[in-house]
């Protein structure tokens, strides 16, 4: 799938404008790279851009990364192998006024479950529940930040001098969160309120707004805000597509347009009825 550098700018400014999960704490231990506020106007890329979403994003990462004179890239994407087995990879190393950081990226998409656990980091789920906050973290815990200690990582990083007992660790933790339609709003302690980004909805309700139009953004562009000149679908047609997905146990994120002209992001999900 080609895009255009418009389409690709949209999602640039779309991964921009989300926020941290948390900041100013650590979660489970885990630190965000918090930095300063500086406006980027232009994604430059410095290959093709995947087009898988996880990969686009760590190339925003490293192009926003890339404008501030006080961080210096020192490698992107190391694979760690042993006895020529892939182990884990290393996202980032990176050098901020002389301080050498491991830097893990991560952005997703969680849905507010008050059935799923009993904290405030348990009831997060993904759109199709295959993925948590909880499952993320415990992972980037136990698993992707102590990476750097493993004898092969160590010897890799030893050999594009990096010394590992120099490094500090963070993360830099993006999301998009999702409540319920017509519910409460959940507390938010831990989390970052402004992650907000839209509602999601049983298949069954959706007929609640029949009188609206309807997008299904290719998943590359969950990353934007909605805009107006797209082809808008109406009910039947999309209740139609969606029905399809619904089918497969997929839940995809929608663009809603109301009667009023104001556009929503909307998950539709098949499992919260």
């Amino acid at each position: 799938m080609s895009y255009n550098s418009n389409q690709l700018q949209l999602q640039f400014q779309g991964y921009l404008n989300t926020p941290l999960l948390w900041e100013s704490h650590s979660v489970m231990g885990i630190y965000q790279l918090e930095l300063p506020q500086k406006p980027i106007v232009q994604f430059k890329a410095k290959e093709t851009p995947n087009a898988r979403l996880g990969k686009r994003v760590e190339q925003f990462v490293f192009s926003e990364l890339d404008k501030y004179d006080n961080i210096n890239i020192r490698l992107e994407n190391l694979q760690i192998q042993k006895n020529k087995q892939t182990i884990g990879e290393i996202d980032c190393i990176l050098e901020r006024d002389q301080q050498l950081i491991h830097l893990e990226i991560v952005y997703k998409f969680y849905l507010y479950d008050p059935t799923q656990g009993n904290t405030e980091i348990e009831h997060w789920v993904g759109p199709n529940r295959n993925d948590s906050l909880i499952k993320k973290l415990t992972k980037l815990r136990d698993k992707q930040l102590p990476l750097i200690k493993n004898p092969s990582a160590t010897k890799a990083l030893v050999d594009l001098n990096v010394n590992t007992n120099q490094l500090s660790q963070y993360v830099y933790f993006k999301a998009q969160l999702f409540v319920p339609y017509d519910e409460k709003l959940p507390k938010f302690n831990l989390l970052n309120k402004s992650c907000l980004n839209g509602y999601y909805i049983h298949y069954s309700r959706i007929n609640m707004f029949e009188n609206c139009k309807f997008f299904i953004p290719h998943k590359i562009d969950w990353l934007q805000t909605p805009i107006s000149h797209v082809n808008w679908l109406t009910y039947s047609s999309f209740n139609e597509e969606i029905t399809t997905l619904i089918n497969n146990k997929i839940a995809p994120l929608c663009w809603i347009k109301f009667p009023n002209g104001e556009k929503q992001k909307y998950f539709v999900v098949w499992w919260n009825d």
